[in-house]
């Protein structure tokens, strides 16, 4: 398949969310199955319960500037229980271990340089309809895994296939 021929998947994440760490298998086994064809997106929807989610979104963006995004939000997803017991210092120590310039991460998050990314994502998600987190968007149908994602790769998969379909 070409790279970028299915629909994209937009991953609707907040990366202090237990909830969305779970999702991050989904994503595993759905970029394993379809390969460069299908583009999973992060979008960011920060929730106001968890106080380092906001600065974690930011941190990711600064992490896909500096070409290592993808490895650092599954880096830091496993650590979603140590960010929120430790605060801002996980961050930057997710950054030193798959690679991305810390000081550059720590500088971000002082000079909000993607702050404008994480609001617009943010008010997309409302506009959109996202309530929580992890949702996911494909092809013009929004699957909510907020409440429960038993089922959702499985939809997921029935909307990429139904894509090729057509």
């Amino acid at each position: 398949m070409i790279e970028g021929s299915l629909p994209r998947l937009e991953f609707w994440c907040e990366l202090q969310c237990p909830d969305c760490r779970t999702a991050l298998d989904d994503v595993r086994a759905l970029r394993e199955r379809y390969g460069d064809a299908l583009v999973v997106e992060l979008r960011h929807f920060p929730l106001e319960k968890h106080k380092h989610a906001y600065a974690a979104a930011q941190a990711a963006e600064e992490a896909f500037a500096q070409g290592l995004g993808w490895p650092y939000v599954e880096a830091l997803l496993e650590r979603v229980d140590d960010l929120s017991a430790r605060g801002e210092d996980v961050l930057l120590e997710v950054a030193r271990a798959v690679g991305v310039d810390a000081e550059e991460v720590d500088t971000a998050l002082v000079d909000g340089r993607h702050t404008l990314i994480v609001d617009a994502d943010q008010a997309e998600g409302k506009a959109i309809g996202v309530q929580g987190t992890p949702t996911y968007v494909i092809g013009g149908q929004r699957l909510d895994g907020g409440q429960s994602q038993d089922g959702l790769r499985a939809r997921i998969v029935a909307a990429v296939e139904a894509s090729k379909a057509s």
